[in-house]
């Protein structure tokens, strides 16, 4: 067994989704980051520029914390990046200039990668093995519900408030809960490692990351995350300027029906995700998701938004949980904390790519339906991907 051997619902693993569920509400009012940027003056030539700096933070320390992390000290790097967060959060109110914005983005994208490697390097050690895709399904629940909310109530009230940075201050109070939690348990989380092998708590070494590129299935894997994230956050950050251009202002109810479509899914799904052949189930899914963001990006009226809102969210809330747990079937014990942080590193990098090269293309005069129209594209190579991964014998045997 790859994990504990123990129920997938037991403590440790509820307890990390609650503290996961309350900090990754902060990352869910940032939908509309780009038009906060704008509101308060930064020119356009910077504004993707300071969109992407957070997740280019991630991804720059999040190569430099894999090694660094271990399932013995994540604990304490949670708490460290949950209370580096709660810092970041309250100072946009201050920051209004390009030169005060720099150091806040880096901030937050420090505290961000923080919180979420340390969180992945533990939760994939109470996982079960055989219930790899439901893990990880159930798991993404808990980020993907503050999705489901936040947008929705951030609309609701940003006419009430002066400005965006305001919510983003309140969003900081949901990081106590986060914080009592762990605080709570980490007595709980240390029994629990105690009690596991020391080839799965020790920090991994230069061969051990070495042995990485010799797995055959993980390198190709991996490409097909960055696609995928290339195409997911380039919804994520400009559906509301796509919004825009229809005359409708508010994306509460895409952000709802797509968010809410991926957590019906997740919830079904992760009754029966490990069941299905995953490759096959996962190239289904990637096939449905580039026909979405086709038809986001050839969208004439803001109903497409609605019709194509529940389509994208259940392809979405299909396809990550099975590329995760493809990921983690393919690697070795000893790498699994190792390589699905790997995995987070392409999220990273699709989050900082997309706003740079997005930005870049709208400032140039581009169209956002252009970007998402080169984004279905990167999906389609993703399948092009897909279709030499073979899982380990036994896993792969339907696909």
């Amino acid at each position: 067994m790859g994990g504990v051997a123990r129920p997938l619902l037991n403590r440790e693993f509820v307890l990390l989704c609650g503290i996961s569920c309350f900090a990754f509400c902060n990352m869910a009012v940032f939908y509309g980051f780009y038009g906060h940027l704008e509101a308060i003056g930064i020119p356009p030539a910077w504004r993707g520029w300071l969109l992407g700096l957070e997740p280019f933070t991630a991804f720059a320390l999040r190569l430099f914390l894999i090694p660094v992390i271990s399932v013995a000290n994540a604990a304490r790097a949670l708490l460290i990046g949950l209370l580096l967060l709660v810092l970041a959060l309250v100072s946009y109110q201050w920051a209004l200039t390009v030169p005060w914005l720099i150091p806040l983005r880096i901030l937050h994208g420090a505290a961000f990668v923080l919180l979420v490697s340390a969180s992945i390097t533990l939760v994939v050690r109470f996982i079960p093995e055989d219930r790899s895709a439901q893990g990880f399904s159930l798991f993404s629940l808990a980020s993907l519900l503050p999705y489901a909310l936040m947008p929705p109530l951030t609309e609701w009230l940003l006419p009430q408030v002066a400005s965006a940075a305001e919510i983003y201050a309140g969003v900081a109070w949901l990081a106590l809960p986060a914080i009592l939690l762990l605080l709570q348990a980490r007595g709980r989380l240390r029994a629990a490692v105690a009690d596991m092998d020391a080839t799965l708590t020790r920090r991994p070494d230069r061969q051990t990351l070495r042995e990485v590129r010799r797995q055959s299935g993980v390198p190709l894997l991996l490409g097909v995350s960055l696609c995928i994230y290339l195409g997911y956050s380039a919804v994520f950050y400009f559906i509301k300027t796509l919004a825009s251009q229809f005359g409708t202002e508010g994306v509460g109810l895409f952000f709802m029906l797509s968010t809410g479509a991926m957590i019906a899914t997740r919830l079904l799904g992760s009754l029966v995700l490990d069941r299905l052949p995953k490759l096959l189930a996962l190239r289904l899914a990637l096939a449905g998701l580039a026909c979405c963001v086709l038809g986001l990006a050839l969208a004439d009226a803001s109903l497409w938004l609605t019709l194509l809102a529940i389509p994208y969210g259940i392809t979405v809330g299909i396809a990550l949980p099975l590329l995760s747990a493809a990921i983690f079937l393919t690697s070795t014990p000893a790498l699994r904390g190792v390589n699905t942080n790997l995995g987070l590193f392409t999220m990273d990098a699709g989050f900082f790519l997309t706003p740079w090269l997005g930005g870049a293309l709208l400032a140039a005069g581009g169209t956002v339906g252009q970007l998402l129209g080169l984004c279905a594209a990167l999906l389609v190579i993703a399948l092009a991907l897909l279709a030499v991964v073979r899982l380990p014998a036994g896993e792969g045997r339907h696909d």
